[in-house]
């Protein structure tokens, strides 16, 4: 599902967009639009079609200008997409008094995260782009699980643990979305069309374990599965394994 990964341009360009530096005063008019609403015009995009769509050609007829007057903004898609990452990751202060619900918080927000911007879930941020609202959700990630008797790379860890989870459980719960969607069939409606045809060719017998979990599977969710149920099941296992580690 991954088409792009962030920090594939320019590295010291990109730090100056993801911050705001000026590039030395330029003759000529005064720019029509900031970086930042280049940025949120390219979010737009992608929130309605997806990454694929994007392209430096769309974001200028999004605003009304050339390609090339684009260019002047943003040297092309790779920062742009650096753009995308930092302006979707600014975010409110995690409250409560008790780190498993400061933890659970941190999950909960990344996984609406992705519900509000699918298109993360098409790029790999390997390198992180190191903007003013990727290493503020960093801080204020970490600080759920500060103070809590873990070390600093345990609190590394931990953080990217809980991360690589709901990246994971998002990845389930929008590819259920975008099904049903481009195929117009919700998932009891394509159980029933398959369950003629599967009863054909299954043996239960062959499969005893898998046909019995399965058959009691499907009849409490009524489909193959249940994301929101997996994702709620799968946090508080994983926020067990945080307790048990500082013991």
């Amino acid at each position: 599902m991954t088409t792009d990964f962030t920090g594939g341009g320019d590295p010291r360009r990109t730090i100056e967009l993801l911050w705001g530096v000026r590039d030395a005063a330029r003759p000529g008019p005064k720019p029509r639009f900031t970086v930042a609403e280049v940025a949120l015009a390219a979010i737009a995009i992608a929130d309605a079609d997806g990454l694929g769509a994007l392209s430096m050609r769309k974001v200028a007829d999004r605003l009304g200008v050339s390609p090339m007057s684009l260019y002047t903004y943003v040297p092309g898609k790779a920062e742009l997409i650096d753009l995308m990452f930092d302006t979707v990751q600014a975010s409110g202060e995690v409250g409560g008094d008790d780190w498993r619900e400061r933890l659970e918080r941190v999950a909960r927000d990344n996984f609406a995260l992705y519900l509000r911007h699918p298109w993360l879930l098409q790029v790999a941020p390997a390198r992180p782009p190191l903007g003013p609202n990727v290493i503020a959700k960093y801080d204020r990630d970490l600080r759920a699980v500060d103070g809590i008797g873990l070390g600093d790379i345990e609190m590394d860890l931990v953080v990217q643990m809980v991360a690589d989870y709901v990246h994971g459980a998002a990845r389930t719960a929008v590819a259920a979305t975008l099904v049903e969607q481009r195929t117009g069939l919700s998932d009891e409606q394509w159980w029933e069309q398959a369950a003629p045809a599967l009863e054909k060719v299954i043996d239960p017998a062959a499969t005893p374990t898998a046909s019995r979990v399965g058959s009691a599977a499907g009849a409490e969710y009524n489909a193959a599965s249940d994301p929101a149920r997996a994702f709620e099941f799968g946090l508080a296992r994983l926020l067990d394994g945080v307790a048990a580690l500082m013991k």
